[in-house]
């Protein structure tokens, strides 16, 4: 369960020192994230490391810091307050507002061979919308 977690938090240190080309030590090649990250990301496996790369793009300040980790089998969970600044594209909001976010939100890994295989997430992201000034999605 140690190196389950350990994997998962060196990612979000990967994550928050922006070190992109790491990204393949923690995620598995066909990492499968059930939350779609960025809105557009392709359906296969392995999107998520598009994803993450587009994410850190459009937010200059981006954290996503682990306030608990909990382990059981092959799954962790992490109870993370994320936190970024929207400075660049970003495929809901185009144009950077400036403004910037600070929302706690549950992540789900599948942890398998040492790497992250499955991620589910669940975030306040209507409270995120609200600080950064975006207008909320419609069905289309």
């Amino acid at each position: 369960m140690e190196s389950g977690k350990q994997v998962v938090g060196d990612f979000f240190q990967a994550v928050n020192e922006r070190r992109v080309a790491d990204f393949g030590r923690y995620l598995a090649a066909d990492v499968v994230d059930h939350n779609k990250i960025i809105h557009g990301e392709a359906d296969e496996p392995g999107a998520a490391f598009d994803g993450f790369r587009q994410q850190l793009d459009a937010f200059g300040e981006f954290t996503v810091v682990p306030r608990q980790l909990v382990a059981e089998g092959d799954t962790v969970v992490a109870r993370v307050v994320a936190t970024g600044t929207h400075t660049g594209h970003h495929p809901r909001m185009p144009e950077p507002t400036g403004r910037s976010f600070e929302v706690e939100q549950i992540w789900i890994f599948t942890v398998r061979a040492g790497r992250i295989a499955e991620i589910r997430a669940v975030s306040d992201r209507l409270g995120m919308f609200l600080q950064l000034g975006w207008d909320w999605p419609t069905a289309g």
